[in-house]
């Protein structure tokens, strides 16, 4: 009787899945060493250059940019548009660069480029023993917020989506890591984000993208019904976890306030449905406050309202 040949072992499918993650991380590091010998100065304007040929070459996204922005702010000129949306690229472009100087980053050389407001607002909430969410925004520079942040308070657990290139993953994986933070995707994460806060730990999560009707509620975000993650509100009804707006504003001369304000207030009625969307809303007007205050500084190329009420299935409503 005739095999059909050898079976491999249990355990060689993950073998393998593993020796070729660990190829990307070595080529990742490589990619980081390789950015680093480049001064900063020149990076940036090598980054911002790209950025500007991007906005350039690629009419989409420039025109998702410019769409959103007119929607957002109808008392603009179609001048004062075009000079936000050029700043938004600008800002990608820095945000690029200065992304390969992160692991270098540590307590004592993070406060010459990253003033301070209201760390004691997360110390105290630190001090109740139930964990601290922080939510933020595609903001400023929210890769260096996320170090400053865990440099100067404490590491957390940042939640974020994996990356579809595996190279790139691996090296957003390794340099938000270098501060001590733990990045954990999104997929499946709400019992792991539970343990963190039960240990007194910090969740950091980003507010500010569109998602699928499924994974969020409608709010309103410039006027206009935008889905958003309700997954904080969900967590702090359950967990009674400090929730505190926190952003890094770009200042300048290249530097940076990183800004923890007072933990919010939480709705709490007991009709869980109304009070997810009540903190959601609320949330959310944390972050159109920011971006109104810094159009240039937030990622309109993102198509924030994407997500519409007609997809949602009637059953579903």
């Amino acid at each position: 009787m005739e095999t059909a040949g050898k079976m491999r072992p249990a355990g060689d499918f993950s073998g393998k899945q593993e020796g070729v993650r660990g190829n990307y991380r070595k080529l990742a590091g490589i990619l980081l060493a390789f950015f680093q010998t480049i001064p900063v100065l020149l990076r940036r304007r090598m980054f911002i250059g790209f950025a500007m040929l991007f906005y350039c070459l690629v009419p989409r996204q420039r025109m998702i940019a410019l769409y959103s922005l007119r929607r957002a702010f109808p008392e603009k000129t179609d001048g004062e548009i075009l000079k936000t949306a050029r700043g938004v690229y600008r800002t990608l472009g820095i945000v690029a660069a200065e992304f390969f100087d992160i692991p270098k980053l540590t307590s004592e050389n993070v406060r010459e480029i990253v003033e301070t407001q209201g760390l004691v607002n997360c110390e105290q909430a630190l001090a109740k023993g139930r964990g601290v969410i922080l939510f933020s925004a595609h903001f400023g520079n929210w890769e260096l917020e996320a170090a400053a942040v865990a440099l100067l308070v404490k590491p957390a657990v940042v939640i974020y989506r994996p990356l579809d290139s595996p190279l790139l993953d691996s090296l957003v994986s390794l340099v938000r890591s270098a501060s001590g933070n733990r990045p954990l995707p999104k997929e499946n994460a709400m019992r792991s984000m539970l343990r963190t806060l039960k240990k007194n730990g910090m969740l950091g999560i980003l507010i500010d993208q569109n998602t699928d009707w499924y994974e969020g509620v409608f709010v309103d975000y410039f006027g206009r019904l935008a889905c958003t993650t309700s997954g904080i509100a969900h967590l702090a009804l359950h967990s009674g976890a400090p929730v505190l707006p926190a952003y890094l504003v770009r200042l300048a001369e290249g530097r940076y306030r990183l800004v923890i304000e007072p933990g919010m207030e939480i709705i709490d009625t007991g009709q869980r449905d109304a009070d997810v969307i009540a903190n959601t809303q609320r949330f959310t007007k944390v972050i159109e406050d920011l971006v109104r205050k810094y159009p240039e500084q937030w990622l309109w190329v993102h198509q924030r309202w994407k997500t519409q009420l007609c997809q949602i299935p009637r059953k579903s409503r």
